[in-house]
């Protein structure tokens, strides 16, 4: 998926068990699929999992969730992951890595959501109670979250890289009065609030149709909550974004900055996966292009 990322097999998931956590070292071993962009995921046993960076950026989003989530998961109103034992680098494997309880439910790209009213209604909920916590303390935007929740103008260089990589399978005319309308935005001026940073369909899980937890933390941190707001794009549909806007209250800057957030999001996808190397994410990345740009006066 990477240029340059670590092998990664069930056999070695075993021998850091065996060496640092040997009460679970015989318990059965499955890879999950579709895998994660930065981790390496595998279910162990019946109710845990275990997550190993694939490459060495992701280290920090690693310590950086062994830090907050313990801290924030009991004011959430769905569930999230939370570490149960922290692996440490060895011969074998270089980096940190965590066993986390495992969370019922299926990403939503292979169970989707039955109801997306529902949806729109329990995700606004969530992020505002996320938006709700102290964030003071909390982490700033930047590499260690590959810079969610900054002021969007800073991704402007990349975006624009990205239209004219792809100039010959997207609008360009179209995105980039689309990607500059979501520039004009004003800025967000009041105080950082936390942010997920990456909600979509694959970062959800359903049950019985319903959401009930929220992973993938690595994209955690405090800025703009612009950056949240973009699941409205990703996740929901025309005729149900006005009540998850409605629900959390979010102004017209920052919803126009939203658009531009998901914008931004789809074009560094499409323009750094294939099919080949990220089929899930591809196709996700062009609906929600899609889904932006009809959403254009």
């Amino acid at each position: 998926m990477h240029h340059v990322e670590l092998d990664i097999d069930a056999s070695l998931v075993r021998r850091l068990l065996a060496s640092q956590f040997p009460r679970w070292a015989e318990l059965p071993i499955e890879r999950i699929e579709p895998t994660g962009t930065d981790n390496a995921i595998y279910r162990l046993g019946d109710d845990m999992v275990v997550r190993l960076p694939r490459v060495a950026r992701t280290v920090a989003t690693l310590e950086k969730e062994r830090a907050w989530l313990p801290r924030l998961a009991p004011h959430l109103p769905l569930a999230v992951p939370v570490p149960l034992a922290e692996g440490t680098p060895t011969a074998g494997y270089p980096w940190v890595w965590s066993v986390y309880r495992w969370l019922e439910g299926t990403d939503a790209t292979v169970d989707p959501v039955a109801d997306l009213g529902q949806a729109a209604s329990d995700l606004a909920r969530f992020i505002g109670a996320l938006q709700s916590i102290d964030a003071t303390g909390g982490p700033a935007p930047g590499a260690h979250n590959f810079f969610r929740g900054e002021a969007l103008v800073a991704r402007d260089d990349a975006v624009r890289a990205s239209i004219a990589s792809l100039h010959d399978e997207i609008d360009v005319e179209a995105v980039t009065v689309a990607w500059e309308a979501a520039l004009r935005a004003p800025e967000w001026r009041r105080p950082p609030v936390w942010i997920h940073g990456d909600l979509d369909a694959r970062n959800v899980l359903v049950e019985d149709g319903r959401l009930r937890a929220v992973i993938d933390w690595g994209s955690l941190g405090v800025g703009d909550p612009a950056c949240d707001a973009m699941v409205a794009w990703k996740l929901l549909s025309a005729d149900t974004r006005g009540a998850f806007r409605e629900a959390l209250s979010v102004d017209e800057a920052t919803w126009t900055r939203g658009q531009g957030w998901a914008l931004s999001h789809a074009l560094g996808a499409l323009s750094y996966y294939t099919l080949e190397t990220n089929a899930v994410l591809v196709r996700e990345a062009g609906r929600w292009l899609a889904e932006v740009l009809a959403d254009r006066p």
